[in-house]
């Protein structure tokens, strides 16, 4: 069954993508986004005190989450877009624009399917949430999980939208972001004998991320990655032998691999030098003035393809696209799904546009699949039980 036309749903993602919703700033989207559920007869419809939206539908005992996040990064390259990056336009086949894969058009999609699934009955015995939750770009799966905490809510099973070409995607690498400081001893320039230089001390850690970052290399399919990505003195002078030195690590983390296991590592690159090292937690407000803290270290995970949400979601594909999947997906990068894995939830993801576009100029997502995304959401939720 190919998809149908849904001229409603491509009209509420062009309006999703016109408006700007940089992270901390999504009061207007999600001001949109829950007045388009209320129009579309959701039976409950709540902004919360971190300003993520939660829609309802249905009041049955199996309970169905779908997730997205409205926020974007930012453009600051807008002058080099072939169309104006808040334009959402439709053009050669794609809604163009930031935020049109990730994940306006996911969020858009999920939303419509709630609402068709209650028009054509497919709630007997379930309760479906569609959340929008925000803050994402920054604190994956912050709003997700004080939105099930505040509800004392654990779905029975969780579908994250983000774009994933509309492959069914079985799970995603986990992340650790991480300071290492060096702490030296400060001195003249002119005697840099009397001191104990922070950069010179960071420089053998360097050396060790590297060669670290080639063991994971050499582990395997999904293997774990390390960059430093950041890097800076702090000294009381251009003419001083700088203190303390600071380093930025994007730890990617990969199947099997446990939070011990990054701690004794990050505890194995300092070793031997004048280092710690933390957690790179990050402390934002929400744009309801609502602190937010992220504390970013998340093993990864995977579900297996004969769990009954795997398997209803084959069946629901099958139906929109008269085939079984020709592959699976695993997503190198993280997503919210950290906050229902943590609670032991099934988890799946699946969603129009290609990642590979995300965060990029010339963001576009392909108008047929936003709508068999809806269409697989939709059939999702009818074989669930």
């Amino acid at each position: 069954m190919q998809p149908s036309t849904n001229p409603d749903l491509l009209a509420f993602a062009q309006e999703l993508v016109r408006i700007q919703s940089y992270s901390g700033e999504e009061e207007q989207i999600a001001r949109a986004i829950a007045a388009r559920m209320q129009a579309l007869g959701f039976d409950e419809v709540q902004i919360d005190r971190l300003g993520n939206v939660i829609g309802r539908v249905g009041s049955g005992p199996t309970t169905i989450l779908f997730d997205s996040h409205p926020d974007t990064v930012r453009v600051d390259d807008a002058p080099q877009w072939d169309l104006p990056p808040f334009s959402g336009e439709i053009a050669d086949g794609c809604l163009w624009g930031r935020g049109s894969v990730d994940m306006k058009s996911g969020l858009a999609a999920s939303v419509y399917a709630a609402a068709l699934a209650k028009e054509r009955g497919l709630l007997d015995g379930k309760t479906v949430y569609v959340t929008a939750t925000g803050y994402e770009e920054y604190c994956d799966g912050e709003g997700l999980k004080a939105v099930l905490a505040e509800r004392d809510l654990r779905p029975d099973y969780a579908v994250i939208c983000e774009p994933s070409n509309n492959h069914i995607v079985t799970g995603h690498k986990g992340k650790a972001q991480v300071i290492i400081r060096t702490h030296g001893v400060a001195a003249h320039g002119s005697a840099p004998e009397k001191g104990i230089n922070a950069i010179y001390e960071m420089a053998e850690i360097i050396q060790r991320v590297e060669q670290r970052n080639q063991a994971l290399a050499a582990t395997g399919d999904q293997h774990g990655t390390l960059v430093m990505s950041q890097i800076a003195s702090i000294g009381v002078s251009l003419n001083a032998v700088p203190a303390e030195c600071e380093a930025y690590l994007d730890r990617r983390i990969g199947l099997g691999e446990t939070e011990d296991a990054v701690r004794a590592e990050m505890d194995a690159l300092i070793a031997g030098k004048r280092a710690t090292w933390e957690l790179g937690t990050l402390h934002e407000t929400t744009w309801t003035g609502a602190p937010l803290v992220y504390e970013p270290l998340h093993p990864a995970w995977q579900i297996d393809l004969a769990h009954p949400l795997a398997r209803a979601l084959v069946a629901a594909y099958g139906e929109v696209f008269g085939r079984a999947p020709e592959q699976y997906r695993f997503w190198d990068f993280s997503t919210n799904a950290v906050a229902v894995v943590r609670l032991g939830v099934p988890t799946i993801g699946f969603g129009p546009g290609d990642d590979k576009l995300a965060h990029m100029r010339n963001e576009r997502c392909p108008v047929t699949q936003i709508l068999a995304a809806c269409g697989v959401y939709t059939e999702l939720i009818g074989k669930l039980s």
